[in-house]
């Protein structure tokens, strides 16, 4: 018998990731799936549409953009069976603050990365701004999508201490002092007019975005907030959506990576330790008894995804953290895409990856998300990029494959108003969890027969809405095989792999469940 990592070994209790054959090839595990034993309610999948979905949904052709939007959103299948779209149940509409309007004066070189601004300095609106981004969010809503949550990472311009919509480095919120009322009842106002005026509420609202980095490299709009300074705008937020009587929670944390939210004395001492700070009841910030905040906390995942021992240790400490501070609260991962650098993302974000090797890399992170972790919500970065970069579900290029990376003016302009949509691998693969497990599943409790553990196959088991759904990473080489002891006799079958995108192949019996080899597969019994 093969040995295994320990830190592995624990992670029986919460997932199984088995070897499924033996050496001549015939299935020797069973996975049982235990109903009784429940983990967390699922939420929501989700992509944001900063920044690129303002120049697609505004001037790309009619077909295009829709193809776009049903590849994101569609529960639709074709007529062999096969999903259109990954299905996402979560989409994140920035609020800008007004970098656009600024021009080169807002310090932003990357055109892509500014935002215009609802609201002008003398205090008028104009909701026909960020008329592309608007385009995506009544997709999102036509095809489906239920849930919405508006962030903002900066405040508008002409609040800031600066005069800008960068920040100055880690010196505290860049916002005057006297603003801060006035930065919430701006963002409330924008959420109650779509709500008013469009039909489309935002569920959800995030005031602060990784508050621990410093942001003084004008790349995009961003402030470093301190703890204090979050603290201090969520009160007002909170107050503010109550004058104007939204049914809207206030989802914090977004922490820049998972470590600031369970660790004291890290590189910011003043931004981190959030959970004891703003929901044990115990700390200086107290935020979990307002009306309107979510009893979750959130963060994104970059920066410790690698090495996978340390991926997963990171996880359990911030679900034992919660635990012990403050049992019943949630937690969301908010944003992640790839950035580290290292054997397996093969030059980190640079290069980008329509394949299955990127795909398995996340599908991975996914899992461990969501079964150590226990992530309600996971959520990708940015839904389309221009990029030669691994930071989006959707790829867009010239025709031949070249995406933006470094100075080209020509082909900066010319993707702005079209140019070609490519879906990845990566995509699909997320579909293979988005698609099926859906709001207000459960994670339940599957395992294997033997309690060995094996890195190369993971596997996660969700119940709801009259449905039983099974998600399989296969990071191996070969393919397996297993017996799935579950509450059908047969199972149908959806394969991302680099044969298949999202593929139906068919129904499978419980007694043999065949996985391919470097392959996501969900297995679903009953509707869907």
């Amino acid at each position: 018998m093969r040995r295994y990592l320990p830190i592995l070994l624990l992670l029986t209790c919460c997932s199984a990731a088995v070897t499924g054959e033996n050496a001549s090839g015939q299935s020797g595990i069973v996975y049982r799936i235990d109903p009784a034993k429940t983990y967390q309610t699922m939420h929501s999948f989700g992509a944001s549409d900063a920044w690129r979905a303002q120049y697609v949904g505004l001037n790309w052709p009619d077909e295009k953009k829709n193809r776009i939007a049903d590849w994101l959103f569609s529960m639709e299948e074709d007529e062999e069976g096969n999903p259109r779209g990954i299905g996402l149940s979560m989409w994140r509409f920035n609020i800008g603050s007004g970098s656009y309007e600024q021009g080169d004066a807002s310090g932003i070189t990357n055109t892509w990365s500014r935002v215009e601004c609802f609201l002008a300095p003398d205090g008028s609106y104009d909701f026909s701004k960020q008329a592309g981004q608007q385009w995506f969010l009544e997709a999102a809503r036509e095809r489906g999508v239920g849930n919405f949550l508006a962030f903002t990472i900066a405040p508008p311009w002409f609040m800031s201490l600066n005069g800008k919509t960068t920040s100055q480095g880690k010196k505290g919120m860049n916002i005057r002092p006297d603003r801060y009322d006035d930065y919430a009842r701006f963002l409330v106002t924008v959420m109650k007019h779509f709500a008013v005026e469009k039909g489309i509420r935002f569920g959800y609202v995030s005031p602060v975005n990784e508050p621990q980095w410093d942001w003084n490299t004008p790349r995009q709009e961003g402030t470093f907030a301190n703890n204090a300074d979050c603290y201090k705008l969520i009160g007002e937020l909170n107050d503010e959506i109550s004058r104007q009587r939204l049914d809207t929670k206030i989802v914090f944390g977004e922490a820049g990576a998972v470590k600031y939210l369970y660790k004291s004395g890290t590189d910011t001492p003043i931004a981190d330790n959030q959970i004891h700070e703003f929901f044990s009841g115990r700390g200086a910030f107290p935020i979990l008894g307002m009306k309107n905040v979510l009893p979750c906390v959130s963060g994104h995942s970059y920066w410790s995804t690698w090495p996978v021992d340390s991926m997963i240790s990171e996880r359990r400490q911030l679900r034992e953290c919660i635990g012990r501070l403050s049992p019943g609260l949630g937690y969301w991962q908010t944003e992640y895409c790839v950035m580290e650098n290292n054997a397996e993302s093969k030059g980190g974000g640079w290069g980008r990856d329509l394949g299955m090797d990127i795909a398995l890399y996340v599908a991975r992170v996914i899992h461990y998300d969501i079964t150590v972790a226990q992530a309600a919500s996971w959520q990708w970065w940015t839904a389309i990029t221009p990029y030669d970069y691994k930071d989006g579900l959707i790829y867009l290029d010239d025709g031949l494959g070249n995406g933006l990376r470094g100075e080209n003016p020509s082909l900066d302009a010319s993707l702005k108003q079209d140019g070609v949509a490519r879906d990845s691998k990566l995509m699909w693969a997320l579909g293979n969890f988005s698609r099926f497990v859906r709001p207000g599943m459960v994670r339940v409790e599957i395992a294997s027969s033997t309690g060995v553990t094996d890195p190369g196959l993971l596997v996660s088991a969700y119940r709801g809405g009259g449905r039983e759904v099974v998600v399989v990473v296969n990071l191996g080489t070969r393919g397996q095989s297993f017996r799935l002891d579950g509450e059908a006799e047969k199972y149908r079958m959806y394969e991302t792999s680099e044969s298949a995108s999202l593929k139906y192949r068919g129904e499978t019996g419980r007694d043999k469940v065949s996985v391919p080899a470097r392959s996501v597969v969900t297995l679903v019994s009953g509707g869907i």
